[in-house]
């Protein structure tokens, strides 16, 4: 096994081109701490961070001709590849929490419509139950009034009564209706 602890950091690139795991190893000896470190303070998560180191130097193995030595030391290309490796992992968290939300979100609005539409079908059930048990005079005045959108006056010219007496039907019959309702045991605050 050959010494590369004196060899530049330019030289190991240029080994760990020619597939060197020895240099690779000489180059995470080097750097490896501070790559970690950064990683580490951006993501505040030490697992995380090993996933990031781990990336970085994979990256350098599998793509060392991205390193120029000209631009700068092999040490600020491994930290920088470090922190954009980091921000996008924090990015990367923060949508997937964003979309978690919406979808939480969705779900309990989606739980809140089905649990709204199986009141309505059971109120409706049990109003379609008091209705039909109303006297057929009371049943009609309702049905006309509630159900088919007529005024009182028209009612009365329907049915063909007085309008005071087809308001006293209406009133009567929606008494009858909410007390039956109450006693099949719906409320007027138990969905509001």
């Amino acid at each position: 096994m050959q010494d590369l602890s004196e060899s530049s950091d330019a030289q190991l690139v240029t080994s760990i081109g020619r597939y060197s795991e020895v240099a690779l190893a000489e180059v995470y000896r080097r750097h490896g701490g501070a790559v970690f470190g950064l990683a580490r303070r951006v993501l505040s998560n030490a697992a995380e961070a090993e996933d990031v180191t781990q990336e970085v130097f994979l990256r350098l193995w599998n793509e060392p001709d991205r390193f120029d030595p000209l631009r700068g030391s092999l040490r600020s290309f491994l930290l920088a590849q470090s922190h954009a490796r980091s921000v996008d992992v924090i990015r990367s968290q923060n949508a997937r929490r964003a979309r978690e939300s919406k979808d939480a979100s969705k779900t309990a609005r989606a739980e809140y419509d089905m649990q709204h539409e199986a009141w309505d079908l059971s109120l409706a059930h049990h109003v379609n139950e008091a209705l039909a048990a109303l006297p057929e005079d009371e049943r009609r005045a309702i049905e006309l009034a509630y159900f088919e959108g007529r005024t009182y006056v028209q009612v009365a010219e329907i049915l063909n009564q007085p309008e005071g007496t087809v308001k006293s039907r209406i009133r009567n019959g929606m008494r009858r209706m909410r007390r039956m309702l109450v006693e099949s045991g719906v409320t007027e605050s138990e969905h509001s």
